[in-house]
């Protein structure tokens, strides 16, 4: 008898999928509108700006310590760590009495982003194939993504209809479930790791560390990856959180149709998420990142162009296409560069340069928005990915073989 074909998605994703879609449907709801509850609670837009940049100081400062203590003693431990913080911010940001208060809140809610973050793109590639991985990570990210679809639209719905503190407990209530069913998976025997957890200590950080500072430092395809990876988040982080605030403002939609308008971009990401998936595997995850980047452009230069919720939806969904384009197959591409036991702080490395450089930009695109144009910081955002297709095409190459280019110890 043939051997019957195991699923894409094995029983421990499912349940670890499960965890991240209620906590992200949570971090939807509360994404989709901070900004315009900032503003209601007497924010100006630099203001903002600039609590989106002080709330990044945590993960800029815990990125890389989440990423090795993934490594280290294991990723669903990690992430039931970071969950557990995070509900703190989840419980205090509806009880804010100001916009100053929400601060905080946001700081031990970017907690989860520090500890969680690093582990989801290894754990996914530790229980997938190298041979399927784009297939899995697209599966996986698809389905996960479909919280970008849920989370704005009942985020929107349930501030429109109830104000803005129901749908920040309906958040918290979400999270919180997520978080008790993240802390019985690092618990329950039957997701037990694969490798024996190890006792963290300041030696075996500095070798982890050593280990891929060589290979970021090594002029090869990890390094222009930190770096495209770099120019397109720290662009974005310039006007992304101010997208519900133009929207408001300068499009004249209410909390509803901005939630709807989120969703929708969530759409067009799961569906391209799932399609770029089969292709990276197929023909490669160079092409889908080059792809990305140029409707990334696009959508971003049919916003300014936009007066209305025509062109508005026109804009979300070719962002989606792009950003869905890009997910798995730079998930992906990562997972094949960097070995197994590095992955962790990898990614968490990643964020953290990012976020070193990132971490004033949404202040600087509030200062855009108010001394040049509401338009600016998404103009300079959409010329940064036009300016990340060339290295893109011509060093997303993978060599024959990825192990010759880990450094020698």
């Amino acid at each position: 008898m043939k051997p019957s074909k195991q699923p894409l998605l094995n029983a421990t994703l499912r349940w670890f999928l499960l965890a991240m879609i209620l906590a992200n449907i949570a971090g939807e709801m509360l994404y989709a509108l901070v900004a315009v509850y900032l503003i209601e609670l007497g924010a100006s837009v630099g203001e903002v700006g600039l609590t989106f940049t002080l709330a990044a100081i945590v993960p800029l400062a815990l990125q890389i310590v989440g990423g090795w203590l993934s490594d280290t003693i294991g990723r669903l431990r990690t992430i039931a760590i970071g969950s557990a913080v995070s509900c703190l911010g989840y419980v205090l940001l509806p009880l804010a009495p100001s916009w100053q208060w929400v601060i905080p809140a946001l700081a031990l809610e970017y907690v989860s982003v520090s500890l969680v973050g690093p582990s989801f793109g290894a754990f996914i590639a530790e229980q997938s194939s190298e041979e399927s991985r784009g297939r899995v990570y697209g599966l996986s990210k698809g389905i996960f993504l479909t919280v970008a679809v849920i989370g704005p639209a009942l985020g929107g719905f349930l501030t429109y209809q109830y104000g803005f503190k129901t749908m920040l407990f309906v958040s918290a209530g979400l999270y919180i479930s997520a978080a008790a069913l993240r802390i019985w998976m690092a618990t329950a025997v039957r997701f037990g790791a694969k490798v024996q957890a190890e006792r963290p200590s300041l030696r075996s950080f500095r070798a982890s560390l050593s280990s891929m500072f060589g290979l970021l430092t090594a002029g090869g395809i990890v390094t222009w990856i930190l770096i495209t990876d770099g120019v397109q988040d720290i662009s974005y982080s310039l006007s992304g959180d101010l997208q519900p605030v133009y929207l408001a403002q300068i499009g004249g939609l209410n909390a509803g149709q901005i939630g709807a308008l989120q969703a929708l971009r969530g759409a067009a990401m799961v569906a391209a998420t799932l399609l770029a998936g089969w292709l990276s595997d197929r023909y490669g995850e160079r092409r889908l990142i080059a792809i990305g980047f140029v409707l990334e452009f696009l959508g971003l230069m049919i916003f300014v162009r936009s007066a209305g919720l025509p062109g508005f939806a026109a804009s979300s969904i070719v962002l989606g296409l792009g950003f869905g384009a890009m997910i798995p197959a730079y998930d992906s591409l990562i997972s094949k560069v960097v070995p197994e036991k590095m992955r962790g702080i990898a990614y968490g490395i990643f964020g953290t340069s990012i976020g070193l450089f990132s971490l004033p930009a949404p202040w600087i695109g509030g200062q855009l928005w108010e001394r040049i144009a509401p338009q600016a910081p998404f103009i300079l955002t959409a010329l940064a990915a036009l300016a990340c297709l060339m290295p893109v095409l011509a060093k997303f190459t993978l060599p024959a073989k990825v192990e010759a280019a880990v450094p020698s110890k």
